[in-house]
């Protein structure tokens, strides 16, 4: 069975979206809330819904009648568990999946990945592509995710013109709110407005928004973090990133830039960073400062022109192999990587801190020494640190978090309008 296909078996009936709503989700139009209470549900009874939104049952009733007449969600045959051959069956709402679908598209410095996903957030179809690493501007870019776009929507049997909307995500730093990517490792201009251009070439509305927040948005909408209302997601690949769920919600800053944990400084004037500081946690975690340090400390300047990804490989490799030198680098990397989930222990206190990513194939990083470090630089309360999870998943949960952020703007661009009005 295919990683799609398991994928689409765990999930199918499970719901999609935070299972517990934050206070500033209720001044969203209450037929919103009850869509997104259902989808998040998968399967829900009527007077279920009434209890958790704290609504009368009447009121219930009005709005999904008008929510099954718009075509956005429809009855279905739910099971009884108890006496199931007496009395009429059993009711329930759920999303109306085919009524909109969406495309979420993660662009790395490697390789291209995307989804089609339904309204429910069922995984139609994924797609992915290699690319050469480095930089390019925002036209070769944009070429690059109208290909992307074609193949994923032939592989779905849905036509572009058929999507409500297409979610991006990129490494760097990125004002979701304004769809501005101010710096990216794959764009060689700064301050570009890649959500408006993006739209502009495709004929869809588009969002964009940092990669790491991204993946902390799949892991509250199909994860681990459905559940819980405050968690952090650390990805380790190319770059070092965050993304923080603060009350059931992406968390990114005052002004829409912020949980950059791969850009805290850990080393005054240290190591170069690929942002162009010096000092920064990514410059002694991310797979280019490993590559840095094994070229120097094992002698490989002959193999300067390999991939990054080889170089790597290589020295897990040797680590395995019991190469004392090799082990030191990956045991050093584990040091400045405890140094930064401390300081988001003493910060934030998250309920869960889940490390992503890539690199999360290299053990040595979070090692029983790097925890037992980690542990020595908490504040010490006489209360038990957060959990941390390994969450070694590939390419497509960042596309599935891109597609949670289309189908978040669909909703709001078709259920949200309701805000000044009467109907609200």
């Amino acid at each position: 069975m295919t990683q799609l296909a398991r994928q689409k078996k765990e999930m199918k009936g499970q719901g999609a979206g935070p299972l517990f709503s934050p206070f500033a989700e209720l001044q969203k139009p209450l037929r919103q809330q009850i869509f997104e209470r259902v989808r998040a549900a998968g399967q829900i009874a009527r007077v279920q819904l009434a209890k958790d939104l704290g609504v009368s049952p009447a009121s219930v009733t009005t709005v999904t009648s008008e929510l099954i007449a718009a075509g956005l969600i429809e009855e279905i045959s739910a099971s009884r568990e108890a006496d199931p051959g007496r009395g009429r069956p059993a009711v329930a709402l759920g999303v109306r999946a085919d009524s909109h679908h969406v495309a979420g598209m993660k662009l790395s410095d490697r390789d291209q990945t995307a989804v089609i996903v339904d309204f429910a957030g069922n995984i139609i179809a994924q797609e992915s592509v290699a690319r050469q690493p480095g930089q390019v501007q925002t036209q070769a870019l944009l070429d690059d995710v109208e290909a992307l776009l074609a193949r994923v929507c032939a592989k779905a049997g849905v036509a572009r013109h058929q999507l409500s909307a297409l979610g991006i995500g990129v490494p760097g730093f990125v004002d979701c709110a304004e769809g501005v990517v101010l710096w990216s490792s794959v764009l060689t201009e700064r301050g570009v407005n890649f959500a408006a251009a993006a739209s502009a070439r495709l004929g869809l509305p588009a969002t964009i928004d940092n990669d790491a927040n991204l993946i902390a948005l799949a892991e509250l909408w199909f994860g681990a973090g459905r559940q819980l209302a405050d968690f952090a997601v650390v990805t380790i690949e190319h770059g070092v990133g965050m993304g923080f769920v603060m009350n059931h919600r992406i968390y990114r800053g005052a002004r829409n830039v912020g949980m950059e944990l791969g850009h805290t400084k850990v080393q005054l004037d240290g190591a170069l960073c690929r942002c162009g500081q010096r000092g920064c946690l990514e410059a002694y975690v991310a797979d280019y400062a490993l590559a840095r340090e094994a070229t120097t400390a094992l002698n490989w300047t002959h193999r300067e022109d390999q991939s990054v990804t080889l170089l790597l490989e290589s020295l897990f490799a040797q680590a395995k192999a019991g190469n004392a030198t090799a082990r030191s680098i990956f045991r050093r990397a584990g040091r400045y990587l405890a140094v930064g989930l401390a300081n988001v222990v003493n910060l934030f206190d998250p309920a869960l801190i889940i490390l992503s990513g890539e690199r999360m194939r290299y053990d040595y990083l979070y090692a029983d020494e790097t925890l037992a470090e980690m542990d020595s630089l908490v504040i010490a309360t006489g209360r038990p640190r957060p959990p941390i999870e390994i969450h070694a998943w590939g390419d497509l949960v960042w596309a599935q978090g891109a597609a949670a952020l289309a189908l978040d703007h669909v909703s709001d661009m078709i259920l949200g309008a309701a805000r000044d009005g009467a109907a609200a």
